[in-house]
């Protein structure tokens, strides 16, 4: 078969599944047995996913933030700010946050992507939540990506969530972990500041925590999961990252080039640094590659991401003045986050980082 036989039935059999609107939980629920061939990834993604004996057994540091408010808050922030540099990824715990909350937002999630497939259908958009506050979609780089990753995502324009926007089964959990996430953010965002030698308050002044957006994430039993992937390598665009994944694990995080396993702790948040921070930060703090990988438990895994990204589209981002001296220039160049974020949704996932296009 010649490349563009090929290429015309893998864009026929992308518009089947996307047009089914029953997401990779319909073909579980189909009773397939073995994954269609657009989610089969290329030797070269996979050929990393087994575990080897040189991976270290350490993974991301973990910070008690218990006492933030206290004496100990200097000390805190050190740890996070040598997180930021070292790993770019660290999870908190005794953050404030109650495991209430915790647990109703992942049952939230879970029990939204098990409605019934008609029951969905009608929020299933590509907008990403951008017209209507609320989707659910397989994959937002169907179309774009090399492979599909095996996982359905429900996405929420924080601040929209309204009675007509967000599906009833979830709509008072997201509203409190809404409400939960926005404090939390603002507390992480001055330690991560303060680690930078910032004003306080610096990041919020700048409006980088005025956009959020929430994506709730549905793993199901995957029978190939050494064809595929959950997530594709890639680091996330915005300011920072607030993860909430259930106790199954599955999320990895590169470190040296090697891939880590984020062991999943009880009440934790996982914090990464995105793009945005790593550039504003002039390399001080880095945002690096992770992935998830497939499913294969036959219980679903779930998780949730908060987004902090700035919400003043049409200002200039790049290094702090702050940061940047005779001898540290600045190392990239001035850009408006209108200009930043469509770069980013135009390309796959795992091409997405954007510090390369944005260096001097």
């Amino acid at each position: 078969m010649d490349n563009n036989n090929e290429d015309y039935h893998r864009l026929l059999a992308l518009k089947q599944f996307d047009e089914s609107k029953a997401g990779v939980k319909g073909l579980v629920d189909a009773g397939l047995t073995s994954i269609p061939s657009f989610f089969v990834h290329p030797t070269e993604t996979l050929s990393d996913l087994k575990p080897t004996h040189q991976t270290p057994p350490q993974s991301i540091p973990v910070i008690d933030l218990s006492g933030f408010d206290s004496d100990r808050r200097g000390a805190i922030v050190d740890q996070v700010s040598r997180s930021a540099r070292d790993f770019g990824f660290f999870q908190i715990i005794n953050h404030g946050i109650s495991q209430e909350i915790l647990d109703r937002t992942l049952a939230a999630v879970k029990a939204f992507h098990e409605l019934p497939a008609e029951a969905k259908a009608k929020y299933y958009d590509r907008s990403g939540g951008g017209r209507t506050g609320f989707t659910y979609m397989s994959n937002v780089d169907l179309y774009q990506s090399k492979a599909a990753s095996w996982r359905d995502t429900m996405t929420v324009r924080l601040g929209a969530v309204t009675e007509d926007r967000v599906p009833e089964i979830c709509r008072d959990a997201v509203a409190d972990w809404d409400r939960a996430v926005v404090w939390l953010g603002e507390v992480v965002s001055e330690l991560v500041g303060e680690g930078l030698g910032l004003s306080a308050g610096r990041f919020r002044a700048l409006s980088c925590l005025g956009g959020k957006t929430m994506v709730g994430h549905y793993y199901p039993y995957c029978p190939q999961p050494d064809l595929t992937v959950g997530l594709g390598s890639h680091a996330d665009p915005g300011l920072l990252t607030l993860l909430l994944q259930d106790q199954m694990g599955g999320l990895q995080v590169k470190s040296s080039g090697v891939w880590l396993d984020v062991k999943p702790l009880p009440g934790a948040i996982v914090v990464n640094v995105g793009d945005l921070l790593q550039i504003m930060s002039n390399d001080e703090y880095k945002s690096v590659d992770h992935r998830v990988l497939a499913n294969m438990n036959q219980e679903p895994r779930v998780s949730t991401a908060v987004f902090l990204n700035p919400s003043k589209r049409d200002e200039l981002y790049g290094p702090l003045p702050e940061l940047i001296s005779k001898d540290k220039p600045a190392r990239y160049r001035q850009f408006t986050f209108s200009e930043f974020i469509q770069r980013f949704f135009t390309k796959e996932l795992d091409e997405k980082s954007l510090k390369n296009f944005f260096k001097i």
